[in-house]
């Protein structure tokens, strides 16, 4: 579950970056959440809205007038989202969903404070915000895609070990 960490900070980078992994994951069937409370994660209707989310907080991410991350709405929506992604990975990998828990709220916090310290230092030394809140963004899928990788991995290794089923 360490893979975990890396998709919550990608949460506390990006709000909704990802749970919109997390979802295309279990729509392609590389999270195994059919017949869980997380099933949902892998409907159709539910990739297209967290996707279309995540697309538009990319937007919005680089507007002036967008409220700091570290603001409470906007940070406790991190902890929330760090939370459900740890929850559903938790899931997925039939561990504790407490870790899922915990994992998800120090993720989001990490990337929350950390994403928000790199941004300002690197938008001071390019002397523009744009090109370092874009490629905030691509790190935070790039996250994303790294952890579910590992997750995925995970999984089949579970898969191997079980004879065959998860």
């Amino acid at each position: 579950m360490f893979w975990t960490i890396l998709l919550a900070i990608a949460t506390g980078m990006r709000t909704m970056t990802g749970i919109a992994v997390v979802c295309w994951a279990a729509y392609l069937g590389f999270l195994p959440v059919e017949g869980t409370w997380a099933f949902w994660t892998g409907k159709l209707v539910t990739v297209i809205v967290f996707t279309v989310f995540a697309l538009g907080e990319y937007i919005g991410d680089t507007l002036p007038k967008t409220p700091s991350r570290t603001d409470l709405f906007p940070l406790l929506a991190r902890l929330g989202f760090g939370v459900l992604v740890g929850l559903v990975i938790a899931t997925a990998l039939e561990q504790p969903k407490a870790g899922g828990v915990l994992l998800g709220v120090i993720g989001a916090l990490i990337g929350t404070y950390g994403g928000y310290r790199l941004r300002m230092a690197g938008a001071r030394a390019l002397g523009r915000d744009l090109p370092v809140a874009l490629a905030e963004s691509a790190l935070a899928l790039g996250l994303c895609v790294l952890a579910l990788e590992h997750i995925h991995k995970e999984i089949l290794a579970a898969i191997g070990r079980a004879g065959g089923t998860l």
